[in-house]
């Protein structure tokens, strides 16, 4: 790597993924520059953030909070914008090396194919991007020369498995899931259990989404279509395996048998690190993994007839057009019901069987495809009753 610093706009730099990402760039500050920091509500945190790293921008999703971020930062020199579109224009900028996209959910589609078009290259953290339009975003990348560098645990761990196997042909990968808090619970026992009991991880810490599709399976159900478009795979190349207690991030099996794993303690820091820095490993003081403090790893299968989440994902993945789209729109919503109390656990799937039955099929959609769906799919999903 050349020892200009890299110039990085970071997408949700408020969230989980965003403030670590900065602890990251805070410990490297001769590789790395804050070009553009983004958040959607946060002002207070953005606010602190901009007068720690002086980038030359910064974003605040909400119009209403555009003012008391910039009465803020004005004596700092670093410009102000608002809303969705100026999202997708900042990420254009000359300036920008790479863009981080940390954003939750389907929000993070457009400023990623934005930040494509523009040829940025991509460190993804947002999932949802690949589940709605996988098709559409590794065309436009491949087109325009763009690297997408995997930030979720898993995929960082197949893609450091692949390093210098580019050449060989992957047999099958297999994504660990820990099985979240209510893993070897039956459909009785999670009739039941109670939004606190949900966000209450066994090893990660993450946002409130990411948590709750944890514990119902589906971030792995996401996890599955995204290393699919990532990785170039069919379907049948792709195996879940739960390992509760998370060393193991992810496996590659080659076609002589053997495996390559990735392993070490969880910690969101080091899949950052090595997205922003790839392709060099930078020296860390993350706490190091000793296989004495884990005698024994253990795996088991998942189970899909309580979780039924991740077998409507893998179901979704397997027909292909707009159905993750569809998958990924009613999960949003019936999460967000869950969070506020409308629905239960169990319901979340429901919900998200119900639209993937009603909303029309497309079996090669476009862009305008993608928004049309996923709006009908809220609007269904918002409409669910029990």
């Amino acid at each position: 790597m050349t020892s200009e610093k890299k110039h990085i706009a970071i997408l949700g730099s408020t969230g989980s993924i965003g403030t670590q990402a900065l602890e990251v760039i805070s410990a490297h500050r001769d590789k790395f520059e804050v070009e553009v920091l983004t958040a959607g509500n946060n002002a207070d945190l953005l606010i602190q953030q901009a007068q720690a790293f002086k980038p030359n921008v910064v974003v605040i999703g909400n119009d209403d909070l555009y003012d008391k971020v910039f009465n803020a930062l004005d004596s700092l020199d670093i410009k102000v914008y608002a809303g969705a579109k100026a999202l997708c224009s900042v990420v254009q900028m000359e300036s920008v090396h790479m863009v981080l996209t940390a954003l939750v959910g389907y929000a993070g589609l457009k400023p990623t194919i934005a930040a494509i078009e523009a040829g940025k290259h991509i460190a993804l953290a947002n999932k949802e991007t690949l589940v709605v339009a996988g098709d559409l975003i590794t065309r436009l990348a491949q087109e325009k020369a763009v690297n997408i560098y995997p930030v979720d645990s898993e995929h960082s761990a197949i893609f450091q498995c692949l390093v210098g196997e580019f050449h060989n042909p992957i047999e099958k990968i297999i994504l660990t899931a820990s099985g979240g808090p209510f893993r070897g619970k039956t459909r009785e026992e999670l009739a039941n259990v109670t939004k606190a009991q949900a966000l209450k991880h066994p090893n990660w810490e993450m946002g409130a989404k990411i948590t709750i599709d944890s514990a119902s399976l589906m971030n792995k159900g996401l996890e599955v279509i995204e290393a699919k478009w990532l990785f170039g795979l069919r379907h049948d190349q792709i195996e879940v395996i739960v390992h509760p207690q998370s060393i193991i991030h992810s496996l590659v099996q080659f076609e002589d048998g053997s495996m390559k794993a990735q392993m070490g303690l969880p910690d969101m820091k080091l899949p950052i690190q090595y997205a922003l820095g790839y392709p060099e490993r930078l020296k860390s003081d993350f706490p190091r993994f000793n296989f004495l403090d884990y005698p024994e790893l253990t795996f088991e299968q998942p189970d899909t007839k309580t979780f039924r989440n991740l077998q409507l994902a893998f179901d979704a993945m397997n027909k292909g057009g707009n159905m993750p789209c569809i998958l990924n729109a009613a999960n949003e919503v019936a999460v967000e019901k869950f969070l506020n109390d409308e629905i239960g656990f169990l319901e979340m799937s429901d919900l998200i069987a119900e639209c993937i039955q009603k909303v029309s099929f497309i079996e090669k959609p476009s862009y305008d495809d993608y928004v049309l769906s996923d709006k009908q799919t809220r609007e269904l999903a918002k409409a669910f009753n029990i």
